[in-house]
Parts: structure tokens; C-alpha cells; sequence
């Protein structure tokens, strides 16, 4: 017989269900870890599309926690790619024997509280029910995807696909006049491996990115053995770090050197490659609306250099906000693909796509013939998979109901009104490389739970006050950079503004992934006071 009830369940079989599942059972707490998919990898399980992998290093974007598993894992490239990384989770299940309370192809339709019995009730797809006294969602910030509103999507003849959607036995686009929709992350790592195969190919580009470029080294044995030999100290830089990378925070203001200095630190770090430029060039860049000019206007240039095309490189420059207005994403040779004859930039800007044809795309009066449409066009992050199924808390409150008009969490881990729902990568968490908050997420979850196990608390919930404060100290610290009003400008994902809707706030928490850990390590040194919600102990009332 099937066993249906747990300590905790928790929802996802990624990053953070592996993590949580691991730390969980360091606690002891009888643990099982359910996901909607056929294999373990959550975002790098549903994001299969050509080219992708990851825009940090391995180094940092992998568990610490581990010895057997980096001593024993061997990355071989800088930027790990999907395959790779999918390999490397399924390597951390099997290492640490987590596959057996892995549960896959068990979907979550919905999960309620039960006052009565002070446990939820999680029921999934095939009507089975499971009861835990703690409900985890693991479910991550990127794998509720959101298809472009264009009107006509059922009317193409040809192949339409979302990049998070791809088919496992993959398209075969060789020769084929392929379109691509959205510019975001996926579509700027789809265009360079893509393009070289099509017969014709198209982007449709509505918002360029300031895109910084990269090479992607193989690893050498000599550079994985110096890893491993100092992956704590790597980690803890990289949780030191404000958004979550293993490197060193730049000390001055690009406002402080002259242009010649400024200049050859730009071109240094731009050679570096990936995050090194958004990061280790100037201490203002993502605060000062000046300085952020100035990193715009030096990416600019290197747009001119790439790109052959005067009119092509003018239009892939963005010129309505300034660097670090949206997710500073990572290129591997994106620009020079634009020089590729058989490769066409479709400003959707200054006109439209229309709509979708039996052909193809119309942009205006023009109509783009097509085989194969590919919509890179983003997902409802941080709260979509949250408010995608049926989460009810007390008195028949539902989740996505309680944040319409606006998120409301402590930290983003618990929310008031939701006993024992705690969230991994919740929304109002930190803007960083998220390997870092969630095994320290984990880690942080596994100790809250046995402090009130050990101390016979009712339940972990957020209280009314915490909710309040931590919403006012996101909202403060997002205006204190300039994503508050270049973000806004550039239409950017950590503000809603790519799901037509969604509330206008910030999705996750710019102050910095130290500040945020900081205040996490003060939540837990007094005793989760902010987290033990009176309102739970309320006694209910009687018939």
C-alpha cells in the first residue's frame, strides 16, 4: 500500500526539492518530494530548448554542502549547459540516495489547510491525496511559461513551440525559415546556436538587451582540482556577495576615474567575460543612473564594433533605458551571429506583430513567411508557479487571491494566513545566481523546522507585522537602484511588467544576498519570533 502521509511534502524535484529534501532528512522529519514531471531537474528538466545552460560559473553555481558530490562530480565546461547540469542534479540524487523519496509524474492541482488537524491535504492530478504536517514549494522561479498576446496563435499551419516546452526528441530545423518571439535569456542563448542552422532566420525583437558576451572554457583538471580543494571558501564569497557569485565587489565609483582608466576597466572585465562586467567594473552601476550610462554607452560601442551592420547594430542597441534596467544577460557570440546573411532583425518595436497567420507572423502590412515559430517570451516568474494550483489556508483563503493586489510574505519563505507553507526562492527573495539562496534557503528551513519541532511550536507562519515590514523594506531597497525606474522602462520581468495583470511591485529583493541572509540569521537568533503568528493560536470556534 502506498504511503500517503509525512512530515513534509515538498513540491519539486530541482534544486531546492534536492536540497530540502537533503537537509530535511538531516533533521530527521519523515520527507517526500513530489513533482509533475518524469525526471528529476525542475527548471533544467522543463528548459531543454538549443542552447541553453547556465550564465554563471560552475564553480558557484553548485552545492557546497556535499563533499562526495564535488569531489567526485566533474563539470567540463566554465558555463555548464542544460545537459549538463540535468546530469549533475541526477548525480546529487543518486550520490545521496534521495531518488527513493522522489516521487515523479505527480502533478499538484491543489493543497489546503486543515485547522481541525493543523496538517494540508496536497491532491494531485489523478485525484490521490497526500496529508503533511509541513507543505514546501520547491517549484522555482522559472518554469510557468507565458506565451506572447498575439491574437491568431491556433491559425499557423506550420510548428509552434515555447523554448520552455521544447520536445524531447528536439526540431529538426535545418534549412527551415524559423521565426523567433522574445529576447529575453532563452532567446539570446536560442539565436547563435539556431541561426547557423536555419535556412532563414528571423527575431523579432521588441526590447534589445545590454548583452554582455563570453567565452565558455573548457574546465581543465588543474582548474577543477583547485575548486574542489577550496569550494567552501568559493561559497562563502559567493553568499557573501550581493548577488550571489564568487567574485570581488569593485571598490570605486565609475564616476571617480578618468575616462582612460574607466575605459581600460570596462575593456578588462568586458574580456573577462559574463558577470565579471556587471560586477567588478564599478561599485555604482546598478545604484547610480550615471554610471549606468556610462556602462551603457561602452556596451554600445562594442554593438558598433561586432555588428557589420550600421542599421542592425543601431537597433540591437537599446536606447529607452540604461544598463542593469532589466537581468543583465550572458552571450556567447549572440551579436556576431547578426552578421550571418541569412539572419534578419525584425524591429517589432516601431511596428507590431500583428498577429499569427496560417504562413506565418504579420508585422504591419508585411507578412513573414514561416516553418517553425519559436516564443522565447519568458515566464510568470517568482509567483506563477505559486498561484498556478489551489493553495488554501486558513478560513478558505486561497495564495493567489491574497496576493492579487500585491505580494505579501516574511522574507519570502512564509506567508501569514498559510501555517507550514514555506517557500523556497519565494517571491521577495534575493535577485542573485540562485544556487547560493537556496541551499542556504534549505539549510536555514531545515533548522526553523527543528526549533519548533523541538520546541513544540503550533506552527511557522509569518505574522501580520513581518508581512508589512518586509514588503516596505523590498519596495525601499528596489528604489534605491536604478531598476526602479530604468526596470519600468524596459518593461523588465522582476516587476511583473511582461504578465499583463500582474500587480506592479518588485519580485524580488535588491538589497543585496548578504543583507537578505543577514536578516534571516536575525529571525533565527530571536527564536522566529516573526515567524510564529498569534493568530494560530487562536482557538476555533465550536458548532
Amino acid at each position: 500500500m502506498t504511503k500517503t502521509d509525512y512530515d513534509a511534502v515538498v513540491i519539486g524535484a530541482g534544486f531546492s526539492g534536492l536540497a530540502i529534501l537533503h537537509h530535511l532528512r538531516e533533521i530527521g522529519l519523515d520527507t517526500v518530494v513530489v513533482d509533475g514531471a518524469d525526471g528529476i531537474g525542475g527548471t533544467w528538466w522543463i528548459n531543454r530548448y538549443p542552447g541553453v545552460r547556465t550564465d554563471s560559473e560552475f564553480s558557484y553555481y553548485s552545492f557546497s554542502f556535499s563533499k562526495e558530490v564535488r569531489d567526485e562530480w566533474v563539470w567540463t565546461e566554465r558555463y555548464p549547459s542544460g545537459a549538463e547540469v540535468l546530469a549533475y542534479l541526477n548525480f546529487v540524487a543518486d550520490r545521496l540516495d534521495l531518488r527513493k523519496d522522489i516521487l515523479l509524474g505527480r502533478y499538484v492541482t491543489r493543497a489546503e489547510w486543515d485547522d481541525d488537524t493543523s496538517r494540508w491535504t496536497i491532491t494531485f492530478g489523478d485525484g490521490s491525496v497526500f496529508t503533511a504536517k509541513y507543505l514546501v514549494s520547491g517549484m522555482g522561479v522559472l518554469s510557468q511559461p507565458i506565451w506572447p498576446d498575439i491574437p491568431g496563435k491556433d491559425v499557423f499551419q506550420g510548428q509552434l513551440v515555447h523554448a520552455a516546452r521544447w520536445p524531447r526528441e528536439g526540431i529538426d530545423l535545418a534549412g527551415k525559415r524559423v521565426g523567433l518571439i522574445g529576447l529575453g535569456a532563452s532567446g539570446i542563448q536560442i539565436t547563435p546556436v539556431v541561426a547557423p542552422e536555419a535556412g532563414e532566420f528571423y527575431v523579432f525583437q521588441r526590447t534589445p538587451n545590454f548583452i554582455v558576451e563570453t567565452n565558455n572554457d573548457p574546465v581543465t583538471p588543474e582548474h577543477l582540482a583547485e575548486v574542489r580543494a577550496n569550494y567552501d571558501e568559493i561559497f562563502a564569497r559567493a553568499a557573501s556577495h550581493p548577488f550571489g557569485v564568487d567574485m570581488v565587489p569593485a571598490e570605486h565609483s565609475a564616476l571617480e576615474v578618468d575616462p582612460e582608466e574607466r575605459e581600460r576597466i570596462f575593456e578588462s572585465k568586458w574580456n573577462e567575460g559574463g558577470f565579471h562586467f556587471a560586477n567588478e567594473c564599478f561599485n555604482d552601476l546598478a545604484v547610480n543612473h550615471e554610471a549606468s550610462e556610462l556602462a551603457s554607452e561602452f556596451i554600445r560601442k562594442k554593438i558598433r564594433e561586432i555588428v557589420q551592420d550600421p542599421a542592425t547594430a543601431d537597433l540591437l542597441s537599446p536606447k529607452t533605458y540604461s544598463f542593469n534596467g532589466k537581468r543583465v544577460p550572458t552571450g556567447f557570440r549572440y551579436y556576431d551571429t547578426f552578421n550571418l546573411p541569412h539572419v534578419h532583425l525584425i524591429d517589432t518595436a516601431s511596428t507590431p506583430i500583428t498577429e499569427f497567420t496560417e504562413r506565418g507572423l504579420r508585422v504591419g502590412e508585411t507578412e513573414y513567411e514561416l516553418d517553425v515559430i519559436i516564443a522565447a517570451t519568458g515566464f510568470d516568474a517568482m509567483t506563477g508557479t505559486l498561484t498556478g494550483i489551489d493553495i488554501v489556508g486558513r478560513d478558505g483563503v486561497v495564495l493567489r487571491d491574497k496576493w492579487a493586489s500585491g505580494i505579501r510574505s516574511n522574507l519570502g519563505i512564509s506567508v501569514n494566513g498559510f501555517p507550514n507553507l514555506l517557500l523556497s526562492l519565494g517571491p521577495q527573495t534575493p535577485y542573485s545566481n540562485l544556487p547560493v539562496p537556496i541551499q542556504l534557503g534549505a539549510q536555514w528551513m531545515a533548522r526553523a523546522i527543528d526549533f519548533a519541532e523541538k520546541n513544540e511550536l503550533p506552527a511557522l507562519e509569518a505574522t501580520k507585522e513581518s508581512e508589512e515590514w518586509w514588503a516596505q523594506e523590498t519596495d525601499r531597497a528596489g528604489k534605491a537602484t536604478v531598476m526602479y525606474s530604468e526596470g519600468q522602462k524596459a518593461k523588465a520581468w522582476f516587476f511583473g511588467e511582461n504578465v499583463p495583470g500582474k500587480p506592479h511591485e518588485f519580485q524580488v529583493y535588491m538589497g543585496g544576498g548578504q543583507v537578505y541572509q543577514q536578516f534571516c540569521r536575525d529571525a533565527e537568533s530571536e527564536g522566529y519570533r516573526s515567524f510564529r503568528a498569534p493568530e494560530f493560536e487562536r482557538v476555533p470556534e465550536t458548532v
